[in-house]
């Protein structure tokens, strides 16, 4: 998207931040450019000033494409890092940013004319999502510093652009996605997704200003009003009620909201989110994502992947409500007015959106229809289909993705698979279905990054094929239509590509640092290998770990992996455990579950590092 503002103060960098990232190294990796038949599965998409041209982050390629939307081709496609996933387009149009997820970096791309080439790579962090310029001036243009949010380390890294490295990081709330600045230029917005909480940073020191509850998860791509005084997000709320038909169509399990923050708070108040629910009963919104504000501030686009739709809402009189809730079921007055709300079909799974300059069209980039679509803005007609290359026919894994993200695929569409478990991770929810034998006990959501190595499955461990799990979950959790055996064999075969990431706590070489190596020393002689055994650091039994109940249908609990245990707060069944320090020594001490001494305070840091490794 994009995202900009004007030259500002130089950063105030203090040495602690300095030495926060100086020892970060991403891995080296081989880019090439992506077959003719590999998905591209665009997830954003940036304009040009000119109108004529777009770039866009191929998810699943590996690559950015440059193209032409007059004439609806692509111009040139080239290599960039492990799964791009965001887009900054510098004003004068010579210049990119393009966030590498899986790669940890940042990727500068040098735009001349219609050709695409890549300056450098800037090592950032784990995660890296959504990015933003911030200013500076180099030879009289702006745009030598970039702000970039790392969602695995829960913070924002400063960023150098022309001398090509990271230069400061700072703290936010947990698992932030996307980003932009206010029109001022003085403060960054950061949606935290599993953090719950919009963050108000300041744009020269870092500093944060402030954080606002949204009550919800799932934050994603972040807007602000043209008039500067309202940031806008799309969330999902929950209610942690059991998944039944009723339940779910009254919008009790989970709702689809637009909501807003405030920027512009007197100093005595407390700012306070708005929101206004998007979702009709019997026929609702799924995984709203991409969101745009048309230049005159007036209409507002948001894609909804899951229900394969675009929304154009006008955004002067929608019903916002602070407190008490905005209800379970979009307003009757919005519904009926075409021009108030409107849902256009776009198939595949639209994710990034934007108006063009004159705000006539909102250019959408369709994940998995490997295309950009164009649609008027006025009266959601389809303009014109840009297809970005890919498959003739879609491979077993990939249909079992577009399943796995289809909100359809749940009663009356409320939600997908992946909005409870977004990217096949986790969004830190907890939901009460029927895994756990009935329904009254609300479970945070499991990552199934690594699943196929970690049976048997459930909290409880009792079902042991992978299989049977994915036709109950599509039946039981969903409430949605019986699945046939392909289906649920292209599920499958999603879900064994999903991997666990390499942890940003090891040494640049991928090794142990030193206080990791005395942990797995520590975490070897309390005997916590006996449950979470190497090399996935899991075991089949199933244990009593003293947070049972008398009454749960299943007893004891089968232990979770710590693959990737550092990016999974809250922890433990319930979600109880905010940190690893308090599942350690409130509820899993060694004194309780092996009868060996807890830890020492020396022990407990090292511990903890070497679980963060994992």
């Amino acid at each position: 998207m994009n995202r900009w503002t004007f030259a500002l103060p130089l950063f105030s960098l203090p040495l602690l931040a300095l030495l926060a990232v100086s020892g970060f190294t991403a891995p080296k990796e081989t880019v090439v450019a992506p077959a003719a038949n590999v998905d591209r599965s665009p997830i954003d998409i940036a304009l040009f000033s000119d109108g004529r041209r777009a770039l866009t982050a191929n998810a699943t390629a590996d690559s950015v494409s440059l193209i032409d939307l007059t004439a609806g081709k692509v111009l040139t496609e080239i290599p960039v890092g492990r799964r791009p996933f965001d887009i900054a387009l510098r004003p004068d149009g010579k210049e990119a940013l393009i966030s590498n997820t899986l790669a940890n970096t940042v990727s500068v791309l040098a735009i001349n004319g219609d050709k695409v080439s890549v300056l450098r790579i800037i090592p950032v962090g784990d995660e890296p999502r959504g990015l933003t310029y911030i200013g500076g001036a180099v030879n009289g243009v702006a745009g030598n510093k970039a702000f970039v949010a790392l969602g695995g380390e829960s913070a924002l890294a400063v960023l150098d652009v022309t001398a090509g490295k990271t230069i400061a990081r700072y703290p936010t709330d947990a698992e932030p996605w996307h980003i932009t600045v206010t029109p001022d230029g003085k403060r960054i917005i950061v949606g935290c997704a599993r953090g719950r909480s919009v963050n108000l940073l300041s744009a020269t020191t870092g500093k944060k200003e402030q954080t606002i509850k949204v009550v919800g998860r799932n934050l994603r791509h972040v807007a602000v009003s043209p008039d500067g005084k309202w940031a806008y997000v799309p969330t999902i709320a929950e209610r942690m009620l059991g998944v039944t038909r009723p339940n779910i169509d009254r919008g009790w399990v989970v709702g689809n909201r637009l909501t807003r923050v405030p920027l512009e708070t007197p100093e005595d108040e407390r700012p306070t989110r708005e929101a206004t629910t998007l979702d009709t009963q019997g026929n609702a919104v799924a995984d709203v994502d991409g969101l745009s504000i048309r230049p005159d501030g007036k209409q507002i686009a948001l894609t909804a992947g899951g229900t394969h739709e675009l929304l154009l809402m006008r955004l002067t009189d929608l019903p916002f409500i602070a407190f008490g809730g905005p209800g379970d079921h979009i307003d009757p007055d919005v519904l009926d007015d075409p021009q108030r709300f409107r849902r256009v079909k776009l198939g595949g799974r639209p994710v990034g959106a934007t108006y063009t300059a004159d705000g006539k069209s909102v250019a959408v980039a369709n994940y998995l229809l490997n295309a950009v679509q164009i649609v008027d803005a006025a009266s959601g007609r389809m303009i014109r289909t840009i297809p970005l290359g890919g498959p003739s026919q879609p491979s077993l894994a990939r249909r079992g993705e577009a399943i796995f993200l289809d909100g359809d695929r749940s009663f009356n569409s409320w939600y997908s698979c992946n909005s409870c478990h977004t990217e096949g991770h986790t969004n830190g929810g907890n939901f009460d279905t029927l895994n756990d034998g009935g329904l009254g006990k609300p479970k945070k959501t499991l990552s199934l990054r690594g699943i196929q190595y970690t049976a048997p499955y459930t909290w409880h461990g009792w079902n042991k094929d992978l299989r049977q799990v994915i036709h109950d979950s599509l039946v039981n959790t969903m409430q949605g239509p019986e699945p046939t055996a392909e289906d649920v064999a292209a599920v499958e075969a999603y879900l064994k590509t999903l991997e666990w990431k390499q942890s940003p706590f090891r040494n640049p070489d991928g090794s142990l640092t030193d206080a990791a190596k005395r942990g797995e020393a520590v975490f070897a002689a309390k005997d916590c290998n006996t449950c979470h055994a190497a090399p996935n650091y899991t075991t089949p039994r199933i244990a009593t770990v003293g947070l049972e109940e008398k009454d749960d249908f299943y007893k004891g609990y089968n232990p979770p992996s710590l693959r990737g245990v550092y990016n999974r707060a809250p922890y433990l069944h319930d979600g109880r455990a905010r940190t690893l320090e308090e599942v350690l020594t409130e509820y899993h001490t060694p004194s309780q579950l092996t009868g060996k001494p807890d830890c020492t305070p020396t022990e407990l840091a090292d511990m903890i590092a070497f679980l963060k490794s994992l």
